[in-house]
């Protein structure tokens, strides 16, 4: 297909994976990052990581099949969509928590543990967000070309290995070096950790990206290759 009919064609299912997509990374960053959690595994020992980055790669997820089915273009709409949503979301976040409560409501404790990240969390999460998103779609595109669209599941993969990769490396560093929060020599040890999880996500949700990249593709008579794509991350344009 070329691409002045891609820039014209309307897809059924395009707007619900774009709803899915923004609502995966707005929970995965208000609901899970306040819990910090802890599981034994054998042969490991306990394993401590914020509850949140058990459903962030499933963003990931999401980008993996909007590129594969619809090209980059128009992932990268929906990751601008995203950043978005996330940006409104914290700035929420933020005013709610700074309103003073009444009298009779002694919850504001909690509710600024849960939701009342500093500015310096918020904008390191958006930065790596931003970053790691374009790296994972852009990766995988090119990646469609040299596999001639064959082995989705080293796409699915090998762009959540360069995109988390991005994502951790900004994130931790950004967010806590410095801070006294996590201990500087420590941060490559969280920063590996979670990079190991989120790639894990990835692995255990290939079958489903499988079923659901075939099902849209059948669906909507599309599987784009970007063979003559702008890949600028600063565009609108589909």
């Amino acid at each position: 297909m070329n691409q002045s009919a891609h820039r014209v064609r309307q897809y059924r299912y395009y707007e619900l994976v774009m709803a899915a997509f923004v609502v995966v990374l707005i929970c995965s960053n208000l609901i899970g990052p306040a819990k910090i959690a802890q599981i034994s595994l054998p042969y490991f020992g306990a394993l401590t990581f914020g509850a949140g980055v058990l459903f962030f790669p499933i963003s990931y997820v999401f980008g993996d099949i909007l590129t594969e089915v619809y090209g980059y273009a128009r992932a990268r709409k929906v990751i601008w969509a995203g950043f978005a949503g996330l940006g409104f979301a914290s700035f929420m976040a933020a005013v709610v928590v700074a309103l003073p409560p009444a009298p009779f409501w002694d919850n504001q404790p909690a509710y600024e543990i849960a939701f009342g990240s500093t500015w310096r969390v918020v904008l390191a999460s958006m930065c790596a967000y931003f970053c790691g998103e374009f790296v994972n779609s852009y990766v995988l595109a090119k990646m469609k070309i040299v596999t001639a669209g064959k082995w989705l599941w080293t796409r699915t993969i090998g762009s959540t290995v360069f995109g988390e990769a991005v994502d951790s490396a900004l994130f931790y560093p950004l967010a806590f070096y410095g801070s006294g929060i996590i201990p500087d020599d420590k941060l490559p040890l969280v920063m590996m950790s979670q990079f190991a999880i989120k790639v894990g996500v990835e692995v255990i949700f290939t079958p489903v990206t499988y079923k659901v990249v075939n099902a849209l593709k059948r669906a909507e008579h599309e599987d784009y290759y970007d063979r003559s794509t702008d890949f600028t991350p600063f565009s609108l344009k589909t």
